[in-house]
């Protein structure tokens, strides 16, 4: 099976996704910060290192097959633009280096659903890690979630009539479903595909694949 390395195993998505590849027989190698090795899952290889300087992992990241970037600022908002260049942009930046040094076959970034009128700066970074990506010629597959539904993650489903009313004019059809929710639960399948079914070149996995794909 896949020898994947992860960013951001300790957080939202990835602690749900590391027990999901193990049990599906992937072999996972996950960076983590000094002293929160205990943060990871048990049974994937913690790797101590620094997302921001790829010199602190890069060497871990050799004989891997697939590369999982998941390290990016918690609740993103407006207010939060700097955290976006310093955190997000930089460890993208680190981690394409890192894997195109060790030859990944398959990069997977988890990006964010766009245009849209909000969250000008995130979506600015993450486009630009988009094209870094690309830049690399190394086989990706984007992932472009707008908000995942879970715990601690649930005040948008207040919003979920305004989507279905939304969906149901056809001039705000298109936004609504680019710019609709998914469960971390949905997430965690598309990232599980992603790994198991490798892109020849680079896709999109929007919010409508992401809920049901084809």
């Amino acid at each position: 099976m896949t020898t994947v390395f992860m960013t951001g195993g300790t957080g939202y998505m990835g602690g749900q996704l590391i027990p999901e590849l193990l049990k599906r027989g992937h072999s996972i190698r996950a960076l983590v910060r000094r002293g929160s090795t205990g943060r990871l899952p048990a049974g994937c290889d913690p790797i101590v290192g620094d997302a921001l300087d790829a010199s602190t992992y890069a060497a871990a990241v050799r004989g891997c097959s697939t590369f999982i970037h998941l390290v990016g600022v918690s609740h993103p908002s407006p207010a939060k633009a700097k955290q976006f260049r310093e955190i997000d942009l930089v460890s993208a930046m680190s981690a394409i280096t890192a894997a195109t040094q060790a030859s990944i076959a398959h990069f997977i970034y988890l990006s964010v659903a766009h245009p849209a009128p909000l969250m000008k700066s995130y979506i600015e970074v993450r486009t630009q890690g988009e094209q870094m990506l690309r830049d690399s010629g190394m086989n990706a597959t984007i992932l472009r979630p707008w908000y995942v539904l879970g715990p601690g993650h649930r005040w948008p489903c207040a919003l979920i009539p305004f989507y279905w009313l939304f969906r149901q004019i056809p001039v705000t059809r298109t936004a609504a479903e680019r710019l609709g929710l998914v469960t971390l639960r949905q997430m965690t399948q598309a990232l599980v595909r992603a790994v198991e079914s490798p892109a020849q070149g680079v896709r999109i996995f929007d919010v409508p694949f992401i809920r049901d794909p084809k």
